[in-house]
C-alpha cells in the first residue's frame, strides 16, 4: 500500500510540474489532478502493456524511445476523459511524459531505498 501511495504522489508531483513548466497542460483543481493521476495509473496498468506488446518491434528499433510516445498517448487519453485536465496536443503530452518519467524514476529509487530499509528493520 505504501508503494502505491508513494508512486501516486510522485505521479501527481510529475503532472503538477509538467502543468507548471509546459504550456498547454492545465488542470482546474488539485482534485482534478488527483483524478487524472488515478486514471493514468489505471490506464497504464490495463492498456499500456498491450500497446507495448503490439509496438514491440518499433520500440526495439527505436532503442526504447517509442515508449515515450506510448506514455504521451496515455496522458492524452486521460486528458480526453477527465474534465478539467487539459493537454493541448502531442508535444505537451510528450514533454509531460518525459517529466513524469523522471519523477517515476525518482520514485523507483525511493521505493528501492524503502525496500532496503524495511527488509533490514523487519
Amino acid at each position: 500500500m505504501l508503494h502505491f501511495l508513494v508512486r501516486a504522489a510522485f505521479a501527481a508531483f510529475g503532472l503538477a510540474i509538467a502543468a507548471r513548466l509546459v504550456s498547454g497542460i492545465t488542470y482546474d483543481a488539485p482534485m482534478t489532478l488527483a483524478l487524472a493521476v488515478l486514471l493514468l495509473g489505471l490506464v497504464n496498468a490495463l492498456l499500456r502493456p498491450l500497446l507495448i506488446l503490439l509496438t514491440l518491434p518499433l520500440t526495439v528499433l527505436s532503442f526504447g524511445l517509442f515508449l515515450l510516445v506510448i506514455n504521451a498517448g496515455m496522458i492524452l487519453l486521460v486528458s480526453r476523459i477527465v474534465p478539467g485536465f487539459q493537454v493541448a496536443g502531442f508535444t505537451p503530452a510528450l514533454l509531460a511524459a518525459l517529466i513524469t518519467g523522471v519523477t517515476s524514476w525518482a520514485a523507483h529509487l525511493l521505493l528501492g531505498d524503502l525496500n532496503r530499509l524495511t527488509s533490514r528493520n523487519g
